[in-house]
């Protein structure tokens, strides 16, 4: 079955749910590296989704209420979000296809209240896994 083929500057769209985690998503643009143009644009290719980074996203966590921040990636394509047959400089052309695994990686902590007096208490979780899709500026060009 075909899908459309992503080109540079596409965007990745996140859930804001991530586990226990609930993420003040931004899209990320995937920056492609393929020698194919599609409609004037290079093609992205297997690894060119690893471009995909956001950072600066706020978060909060169950009880850590007080927001913290991190950077959201791509984790994992979905098997259909690489093509089977089309492919460009020996690399497999990427596809819109369904959902990807997402990370958020925390690089300042939520933070949970103090009980009484004192420090407030960071969020241990270094991680959380999420979803999301992409969103393809051209839909006319497709590949299998």
């Amino acid at each position: 079955m075909s899908d459309v083929i992503l080109i540079d500057g596409d965007l990745a769209m996140f859930q804001p749910s991530f586990g226990a985690a609930t993420v003040v998503v931004q899209p990320g643009r995937i920056k492609a590296s393929g020698p194919a143009r599609v409609t004037g644009k290079a093609a992205c290719v297997a690894g060119d989704e690893s471009s995909v980074s956001v950072p600066g996203c706020t978060y909060i966590a169950g009880q850590y209420s007080i927001p913290g921040t991190g950077t959201l990636e791509i984790a994992a394509l979905a098997g259909n979000q690489q093509a089977q047959t089309t492919g460009t400089g020996g690399k497999k052309l990427l596809l819109k296809g369904s959902t990807f695994t997402a990370r958020f990686s925390v690089m300042a902590p939520a933070m949970q209240p103090p009980p009484g007096p004192g420090s407030p208490i960071p969020d241990p979780t270094p991680s959380y896994s999420g979803s999301g899709s992409f969103v393809a500026v051209d839909a006319t060009v497709k590949a299998s």
